[in-house]
């Protein structure tokens, strides 16, 4: 009873957005995001939905990557700090410049990691995975390995 009595004795909300910001908002159900192949510089099988904002552009975005079992990103570096939150599935996350299972780290559903610009990372998932990345644009991956980039293959 006494949190009704609280609740009603509240002051209604003010609906006004603060000065400098926008009042509207977005939102993306799962059923809307409209998945393609890519991005090009992931190995045949990834997917993607960019939910905001532009990766190749300078400024903020956010984009989900969906893996197939088994999927693995071989050695490579960001210009930008890289952060990556699990969705679903197991992302493993190594560091060096040489693929290595062996010291890779599990990261189950609900994991966060950040890796700062220019550190050499690579990973693999296991079962179908699903990652957020968010981050500032220009957004590029360079691969360690030339041979390792999809884009230069046919």
């Amino acid at each position: 009873m006494l949190s009704l009595v609280l609740i009603s004795a509240a002051p209604a909300a003010d609906n006004k957005a603060p000065a400098g910001h926008k009042k509207d908002h977005e939102v993306v159900t799962p059923a809307e995001m409209k998945w393609q192949d890519g991005p090009a510089s992931l190995q045949k099988g990834a997917q993607y939905v960019i939910l905001e904002g532009d990766p190749s552009k300078d400024g903020p975005f956010v984009i989900r990557i969906k893996l197939p079992d088994g999927f693995r990103v071989m050695p490579h570096t960001h210009p930008k700090d890289e952060r990556v939150t699990v969705i679903t599935g197991t992302l493993y996350l190594g560091m060096g410049a040489k693929f290595d299972e062996k010291v890779g780290m599990a990261l189950p559903a609900g994991s966060y990691g950040r890796t700062d610009a220019g550190m050499k990372h690579f990973g693999w998932v296991k079962g179908e995975t699903i990652l957020q990345l968010h981050g500032t644009g220009p957004w590029a991956v360079d691969y360690i390995n030339s041979e390792d980039d999809p884009r230069g293959k046919k």
